[in-house]
């Protein structure tokens, strides 16, 4: 990984793609420190002082900027939102299902238009439910009309503006723009996870031994976690293929042996990212309509505490085992979702016949097709199980009492990117080599 950066920063065209993206991280870090107009920072403070549940979710997403009510302060979550339901719709309404498939680039276009309008009516959502719930702790200095209007308008502002960040560092950076922020937000948290640690260990001034050793059980179970992440990301399945040869004008080609890898986590984190995305998403809709729905009781409160238990811990346990139970399904779904859509078995399976290719001992066509469905199909399961189990297995450790609300899945999405973004500088270094060597 260290010898590819390297070799990046001394090529000149994806040298200044580093220094881009780089940019619009600082501009990203910036933004979450510039407070929304109407704010009392005295209040904020003490109103966000034991952030948890969503909000806790949120500001570890966002780097702390939802404990701060920046800009930033929704992060980038009304566009994951929004990017789920325009796919999931692309399955049951034709129209959108051929603009997708057979489009090309002007549909990949007109979806991308879709998915961002979405995404501005759940950030005005989302942004009048933050208000309306903070409305009455008093970190507003004129609670009123005006005063809700400008932070719903600086909310949404701040989440289109992290939304065209991310579409910049896609189309001009390095790495998917959208995971980026995401693993920079994460990321920023490091420090404070750093320094609960050391005040598990010195307890109230004192060396604590208990301490010593559930700090040293965190770190190695961190880093069997992130091992087993790296290997599951990078492991593939290889399926052998063999071309017959064949005449093309004047020349003899084909008779090559070659194979289609197949990864374990062929969807990345996505899956995890999204099932975070939608467990959240009825507690913060609930909070708009139903006033302090925290302290309530009855059916709304119990979907509320339902929906906020991947996040907290100060829920009854029967609610944090039916959230992990549908949170670990939503996953495992989400995983089969991404991997289909982004490997079509028929489709491979055409191409390979269509170029006079066979898997050996599988006789081409339909019988080829179901082959790769079948390894398609096991190696999923074991990969959305993998991504599912690390996911929810941190939620087992709350009881040390450190703020860990997105532990697993942070690992995850930090070292999935890490991982993608690493691949993708090889993958242009690679093709600037080919270019190089063309001219």
């Amino acid at each position: 990984m260290f010898k590819t950066i390297k070799n990046a920063l001394k090529t000149p065209e994806i040298r200044k793609k580093l220094i881009y993206t780089l940019v619009l991280i600082v501009v990203f870090r910036l933004g979450c420190f510039i407070t929304i107009p109407g704010v009392d920072a005295f209040a904020l403070n003490e109103a966000m002082g034991s952030a948890n549940g969503v909000a806790g979710l949120i500001n570890i997403i966002s780097g702390g900027a939802f404990s701060r009510f920046s800009i930033f302060a929704m992060t980038i979550s009304p566009y994951i939102t929004a990017s789920i339901v325009i796919q999931l719709l692309a399955m049951v309404i034709p129209s959108l299902e051929r603009l997708a498939k057979e489009g090309g680039e002007e549909g990949r276009q007109k979806m991308n238009k879709y998915t961002k309008m979405l995404t501005i009516v759940l950030a005005i959502v989302e942004g009048l439910g933050i208000y309306l719930s903070y409305k009455s702790s008093g970190i507003f200095i004129n609670p009123g009309f005006l005063t809700g209007f400008i932070v719903t308008l600086s909310l949404v502002a701040g989440t289109a503006l992290l939304m065209w960040l991310g579409e910049q560092i896609t189309n001009k950076g390095i790495g998917n723009g959208i995971s980026i922020i995401i693993f920079i937000g994460i990321v920023s948290g490091l420090p404070s996870a750093v320094t609960t640690l050391w005040n598990l260990m010195m307890g109230t001034g004192v060396f604590s031994t208990t301490g010593l050793l559930i700090a040293l059980a965190i770190i190695i179970g961190a880093i069997v976690l992130v091992a087993g992440v790296v290997f599951v990301q990078t492991a593939e399945r290889r399926v052998p293929v063999q071309y017959a040869k064949k005449v093309q004008g004047r020349k003899m080609v084909g008779a090559q042996n070659t194979h289609i890898p197949l990864k374990l986590a062929m969807a990345g984190v996505m899956p995890v990212i999204f099932a975070s995305s939608f467990m959240t998403f009825p507690a913060m809709i609930l909070q708009i309509f139903i006033k302090d729905i925290a302290t309530q009781t009855g059916f709304w409160a119990g979907v509320y505490k339902f929906s906020i238990a991947t996040s907290t811990s100060d829920v009854p346990v029967g609610y944090s085992i039916a959230n992990a139970i549908i949170y670990l399904l939503l996953i495992v779904g989400f995983t089969f979702f991404y991997t289909y859509a982004t490997f079509n078995p028929a489709e491979v399976s055409n191409n390979i016949k269509r170029n006079g290719g066979f898997i050996p001992g599988i006789r081409a066509g339909k019988p080829t097709t179901d082959y790769l469905s079948s390894i398609i199909s096991k190696i999923t399961w074991f990969g959305g199980f993998f991504l599912a189990v690390i996911a929810i297995l941190p939620m087992l450790l709350r009881f040390t009492g450190l703020n860990i609300a997105f532990g697993g899945t942070s690992i995850l999405i930090v070292v999935g990117v890490a991982l993608e973004t690493v691949q993708q500088l090889e993958s242009q270094l690679v093709m600037r080599h080919y270019k190089g060597f063309l001219e």
